[in-house]
């Protein structure tokens, strides 16, 4: 598509980012870095998730920078991100042995390791609570802390999964482990039709919102599924490197929070039902986006007429820098094009009058 150039823009445009720093100076109270980190943990790990880089810090700092504008927080990271040289791959996460805070299963009630309900938002009341403007955050680190100095350390337990046991009952495909390279969709343009590790990648990657309405359609809309969420579970993982020289030990270098969920649906087998599984796995909390990545993965197993079973419509309009980026594109000039649609309305509409 071709623009036409705009002469004399130039000061405009400066004066124009000055107009940013004059919205961001309405009052002489600042966020900290630190506080958007810690006060606005959920929308910080959604830009993660979104931006495909792990640095809750500098989610923070783009969060701050162009005024909690969540498109434009993922822009600035994926560009801070294409500057990163990349050193090493880490080794293959097993999330069996994940150090989870929060695990449900809405599928059984008695599960291996227990379900642990962790901090939600799922039974508060919903209502807004105006005494937090009046609080005080020293006072409530404080009482937070001497409440975490009263609990007595517990064993860490391992959550064995919940499919795990329809596996060896044979309700659920088993496969063999796959040491295949995963694709980078980083590195690499998308092909379809896709791996299955090119589409988790982009799913994982792509806007909350839109996963979210993809999943919704096919729950109520298309399809009209409902699947079982067979276990959702948030936690700490490791990450570790190959050690540089050969026979080595891996070399931990730290963990990262995750959100992971496995979602039951009945599938055909040859005339025999059995239970298929979605899976979604994103940085941070962000349960919604786990589940919705979970349905949809499904989904795309079926390949079908709807929505959110074709491939290449899922994966090629979901990546929120490209689709926000697409769609602001709308607003720089369009002169040249629009004077051709409208010399076309106004022959047609001569034309007519003849």
């Amino acid at each position: 598509m071709a623009y036409v150039a705009v002469s004399g823009g130039k000061e405009a445009i400066e004066e124009s980012i000055k107009l940013l720093d004059y919205y961001r100076s309405g009052t002489i109270k600042d966020i900290e870095i630190e506080a958007i980190e810690n006060k606005l943990s959920l929308l910080v790990d959604r830009v993660m998730s979104e931006a495909g880089l792990y640095s809750k810090t500098y989610a923070a700092l783009a969060l701050k920078q162009c005024e909690g504008s969540i498109e434009e927080a993922v822009f600035l990271l994926r560009a801070y991100r294409s500057t990163l040289t990349r050193n090493y791959y880490t080794n293959i996460v097993d999330t069996d042995g994940m150090r989870v805070v929060r695990r449900i299963s809405a599928a059984f009630k008695d599960i291996a390791g227990g379900q642990i309900l962790g901090a939600t938002y799922d039974y508060t009341h919903r209502l807004i609570n105006f005494d937090i403007d009046k609080e005080d955050p020293v006072e409530l680190q404080r009482e937070m802390q001497k409440k975490l100095s009263q609990q007595a350390p517990e064993e860490i337990v391992l959550c064995p999964r919940v499919s795990g046991v329809l596996k060896a009952e044979g309700i659920i495909d088993s496969y063999e482990q796959n040491d295949l390279q995963p694709f980078d969709v980083t590195e690499h343009m998308l092909e379809f039709p896709t791996g299955r590790s090119a589409r988790l990648q982009t799913l994982s990657r792509a806007d909350t919102g839109f996963v979210s309405g993809l999943a919704y359609s096919a729950l109520r809309g298309f399809g009209q599924v409902h699947p079982t969420v067979g276990e959702l579970r948030s936690g700490y993982v490791d990450l570790c490197v190959p050690y540089p020289l050969e026979g080595g030990e891996s070399i931990y270098i730290g963990e990262i929070l995750i959100t992971e969920v496995e979602c039951f649906n009945t599938a055909d087998d040859t005339g025999q039902l059995k239970l298929a599984v979605g899976y979604g796995a994103v940085f941070g909390r962000n349960e919604t986006k786990a589940i919705a990545m979970a349905v949809v993965d499904h989904e795309l197993d079926n390949a079908g007429p709807y929505p959110a079973q074709n491939e290449e419509f899922v994966l090629m309009h979901g990546d929120s820098l490209e689709m926000n980026g697409f769609i602001s594109h709308l607003k720089l000039p369009h002169y040249v094009t629009f004077q051709s649609k409208l010399d076309s309305v106004r022959k047609t509409r001569r034309a007519g009058s003849e």
